[in-house]
Formats: structure tokens, sequence, C-alpha cells
């Protein structure tokens, strides 16, 4: 079981001079075991910033995340977490950088090879190894970063705009790879994003925010069915629920520029 329990979560940042910004209003949220969640929203809503607290890699000011119970109180193996730079070590090769969790938590040699070659396969990159990441393309280490983060085998998959680098052709093709993965591996996902079409390609359920200081406003079920193919975003149910998420959104930019 993997569920996160996000309870009346807020952030307030403090400048230099003293000024403060309330970055996330109070959040009350569940993410439930083997969701795939998405986070929707206007630039500068506070998604990522609920993200990296999920994550423990802030703090918030005021309420407590919970995963299976117990308090998020800073960074941890249980929750993997992939960003949309790709933030791979660029003196260590692919397969280097997919066992590198593995490593540091002390897995025998042999255990750490299978379980590296396992997710190669998965992301498409056997016969790239041995190359270093400045020898792929943007997809092809994301990729690397993905498997890196599955190979940990975290309860719960943190996703920060991880496709938001790539040109379309490529973000689509990942998006169907990460997809894929999630129906066979059935991972807990929580996967922010700006994008209409991928928030609702990509999840069982959507969670609209509002304009910043950030709070979620709708919750929206996709009930569209698995395996998805990318030919379901000109279906009349994934158009029906664009339209409504693309009103949600305007509505909140339109706040946003009129603040």
């Amino acid at each position: 079981m993997s569920r996160v329990s996000i309870q009346a979560v807020s952030r307030v940042f403090e400048s230099a001079k003293g000024q403060r910004t309330q970055a996330l209003q109070p959040v009350d949220f569940e993410v439930q075991d083997n969701d795939f969640v998405t986070i929707l929203g206007p630039s500068g809503c506070g998604k990522s910033t609920l993200l990296r607290i999920v994550a423990g890699l802030d703090h918030a000011t005021s309420g407590r995340v919970l995963l299976d119970g117990a308090p998020v109180e800073g960074p941890g193996a249980e929750r993997g977490m992939v960003f949309q730079s790709y933030t791979l070590f660029p003196w260590l090769t692919i397969e280097q950088n997919i066992r590198f969790g593995l490593r540091e938590r002390g897995m025998p040699e042999a255990q750490q090879k299978e379980r590296a070659d396992y997710f190669i396969a998965k992301v498409g990159l056997r016969g790239f190894e041995q190359h270093f990441p400045k020898q792929l393309s943007g997809g092809m280490q994301q990729r690397t970063a993905i498997a890196r983060a599955l190979a940990n085998d975290p309860k719960i998959l943190l996703m920060d705009e991880p496709f938001g680098a790539l040109d379309n052709q490529t973000r689509v093709l990942m998006q169907e790879l990460l997809l894929g993965i999630w129906e066979a591996e059935r991972k807990t996902v929580l996967f922010v994003t700006h994008d209409i079409d991928e928030a609702i390609f990509m999840a069982n359920r959507v969670a609209v925010f509002s304009a910043r200081p950030g709070r979620i406003k709708t919750e929206l079920a996709v009930d569209l069915p698995h395996p998805r193919h990318y030919t379901i975003k000109t279906s009349p149910e994934f158009m029906d629920l664009k339209a409504r998420l693309t009103e949600e959104i305007r509505a909140e930019s339109m706040a946003a520029d009129l603040h």
C-alpha cells in the first residue's frame, strides 16, 4: 500500500527584506494506492512547491504530509523524484546512474545489475548502458532518470513536469512509455504539469490548482480505458474533459492576470 495524505499544507516564503509571499493556501488532498494523479494549474500557482513538500525537499509552513500514516520530514528512498531537468551524474554511465541509489543502499552488485538491466530494457535503452548522459538525446536522458527512480522501488513516484523540456513528438512518446510502465508496475504517481492534454492522458484523476496562492479548486476523475493509445486524445470523451479543464484553467489564468 502507498497512500499519501496531505493535511492542511500551506507554504509562505519570506524574502531577504522580510516580505512574505504565500505560495500555497492550506491544501487537503489524498493520493490513494496505485493512483496516477496529475496536478494541473497555471504557472506560478504552487504546484511544484506542493510536490517538493511531499518529496521532503521543502517544508510546509503549516500542515503535514503523511505517507502510509508516517509523517514526511525529509527526503527518503520511499519517494522517487523526477525533475524537468535530467539531474543525471555526467561522470557516470547510464547503467551507473541507474545503479547509483542501489549501490548507496548496499545492494549486492549482482542484484544491482539485474534491476538496472530490467529497467534499462523497460525504458528502451538497451545498447546504451555504457554511454554517458552527454552522448544521449534529452528524451533518452529523461528515460534514464525515470529508470533510476523506478529501480529504487519507491512507494510513490513524484514527477515535476518531467517532459516539459522535450519537443512535442518526444514528449508524446515519453507519455506513452511512462503510462505503459505504470500500467505494468502499478506505482502510485503524483505528476505535475501545465499541459491539459498530458494531464488527462496520463491520469485517472486530475487536481486543478487555483492561481497563486494555490489551492485545489477542482478534482476530476478520468474514466478513460486502459491501455491508452495516443489516438484516445481525439475521442469525444477526451475532448469533453479537455473543454472542462480548459475553462477551469482559463478562469484561473485570468484571475492571476488581474492580480
